[in-house]
């Protein structure tokens, strides 16, 4: 009872999430809230690898918890969705693995407490479920053919962006470094700065975009302040970091939402 209790609680949450980006359980998708829904999955992969680190980093605990048990409700939701939207067989296909490799991930997700074995099984499950979940995001954006489908593509992937920088940081907090993930982290942060360069010259923004553009800008200098951040204790910069990268996704979402809704 207690457990049936609690998911129905995180499905509240979940709920209250989804109506805050803008997101209706009813909507009938188009092709752009497809782009929009697929890019999310990129996120959510590397949301929950963040999230399952910091808990186990001992980094806002339970609202780590929080996040990422609402996030696999949200996961969940939109596969769904898009397997039901798939508009080709070969989009389909994709979503099919995409489940699979899901199933993989969740699995390991709820499987045991935060250890560095499980730490290390975890971040490359993500990473299969991310190529996955690019993979159906770029098919859905080829399918749409349109300036707006590429527009909500590339905010859409800002958003994972920001995710993977905090999870790789907190990977190597769990001793898990080498010289190819600080190559990713840097490629990374390298991608996110191109990209919002290529969105905030982009002549369909409105005033509203713009100005949330800016927005994710200034974030983004605290974040990267966050990552390079001295002079503090380690779990101290970790919470930064944490926080700054969840700041960047809520503008990053709502930036994607307005390019999905002017394209309506």
């Amino acid at each position: 009872m207690k457990r049936h209790c609690r998911y129905l609680c995180l499905m509240l949450c979940s709920v209250l999430w989804l109506a805050s980006a803008g997101i209706a359980f009813a909507e009938t998708l188009t092709i752009n809230s497809a782009i929009n829904k697929a890019g999310r999955q990129r996120m959510l992969s590397q949301r929950m690898a963040k999230a399952y680190c910091q808990a186990g980093l001992g980094v806002e605990i339970e609202r780590s918890k929080k996040i990422m048990e609402q996030s696999m409700i949200l996961f969940d939701k939109q596969l769904a969705d898009l397997k039901t939207f798939s508009p080709t067989p070969e989009i389909k296909e994709t979503y099919d693995r995409l489940g699979q490799a899901w199933t993989i991930y969740r699995q390991l997700l709820t499987g045991s407490e935060p250890n560095p074995e499980n730490v290390k099984k975890i971040a490359m499950a993500s990473e299969d479920v991310l190529k996955l979940a690019q993979q159906g995001t770029m098919q859905l954006e080829t399918h749409s053919g349109t300036v707006a489908g590429k527009l909500i593509n590339v905010a859409g992937r800002q958003r994972m962006l920001s995710q993977r920088i905090a999870k790789i940081s907190m990977l190597r907090a769990w001793g898990i470094d080498s010289p190819q993930i600080a190559q990713e982290l840097d490629t990374a942060s390298r991608e996110f700065a191109a990209a919002q360069e290529l969105l905030a010259a982009a002549p369909q923004n409105t005033p509203a975009i713009r100005g949330e553009l800016q927005l994710a800008g200034t974030q983004w200098l605290f974040f990267e302040e966050a990552l390079k951040q001295t002079g503090v204790s380690r779990a101290e910069q970790l919470r930064n970091i944490a926080t700054t990268s969840e700041r960047i996704l809520q503008v990053m979402d709502n930036v994607t939402g307005m390019y999905e809704g002017m394209a309506r």
